[in-house]
């Protein structure tokens, strides 16, 4: 235990373990506030179906010998847009267009991969996360991110809240329906994106989850979710990172399995108080 303790107070003197601690709590920030609006809207998914489209967007970089983050953000974000439109226009529902572009992006994917040698070497970075090695562009970015998505959640609250619980009588009412489908999903793509570095293609969709599906069991108001939800996703992408450090095992899979600790300790809470 001591020699855990040490190893991870040395850990936090380094530079690349702030940075990693920063990013991850921006793409925490990000992802519980977009979270919240997906999954009372029912559709949550979409995060599952963007982290897959965003193997094959990997795949191609790596292929084409470009930088995967340049290569998955417009990629990844069409993807979202072509989602909505085969829901709009295709008379598809969400789920199934999820499934139809997701299923298609992991073959083209692993298609692309299994002709690109070296491809394989990398390939858990890719699925399981690699957020001990961010780089100051992606330090950036998070940062960006993180104030463009809160900033637009508060400014559009009302509108968004209107969206999640009814969106026909939110259109009836005036509002642009279809603006904020297309402003919540690209800001998702984007979170995406950057969380993947966080803990990879595999898992990322559980940052969008785990926090507000938690969060419910806790908070009496919407508010409260959304507040309930980023001091959860916050904490264990932190708890996350340190405890990986002190006991050596991989951080995405740390943190995800954090989040399925708490999701599990407030249930059962739940439960017991009833």
């Amino acid at each position: 235990m001591t020699e855990a303790l040490h190893l991870l107070i040395e850990a936090l003197q380094t530079n690349f373990i702030l940075k990693a601690i920063l990013v991850g709590v921006l793409v925490a920030i990000s992802s519980s506030l977009l979270g919240v609006f997906l999954v009372l809207k029912k559709y949550s998914m979409i995060g599952d179906g963007l982290a897959h489209v965003s193997f094959g967007a990997i795949a191609i970089a790596v292929f084409l010998g470009l930088t995967p983050l340049y290569v998955s953000i417009p990629l990844v974000t069409a993807s979202s847009i072509l989602i909505l439109k085969l829901n709009e226009k295709a008379g598809i529902n969400g789920d199934a267009a999820i499934g139809l572009v997701s299923s298609f992006s992991v073959a083209l994917g692993y298609l692309i991969a299994s002709s690109t040698s070296g491809f394989s070497v990398n390939l858990s970075s890719y699925l399981f996360g690699s957020i001990l090695l961010v780089s100051n562009t992606e330090v950036i970015l998070a940062i960006i991110l993180s104030i463009v998505v809160t900033f637009t959640v508060l400014f559009l609250y009302n509108s968004f809240f209107a969206l999640t619980y009814d969106e026909e009588f939110a259109s009836v009412s005036g509002l642009k329906t279809k603006t904020l489908n297309y402003t919540l999903s690209i800001l998702t793509s984007l979170t995406i994106v950057l969380g993947i570095k966080v803990v990879g293609t595999m898992l990322i969709s559980s940052l969008i989850i785990f926090p507000t599906v938690t969060a419910l069991y806790v908070a009496k108001s919407f508010k409260k979710t959304i507040i309930f939800s980023l001091i959860i996703s916050v904490s264990c992408v932190i708890l996350g990172i340190l405890l990986s450090i002190m006991i050596n095992t991989p951080t995405g899979a740390t943190i995800v399995v954090l989040n399925g600790i708490f999701f599990m300790i407030f249930y059962l809470i739940k439960k017991l108080s009833r």
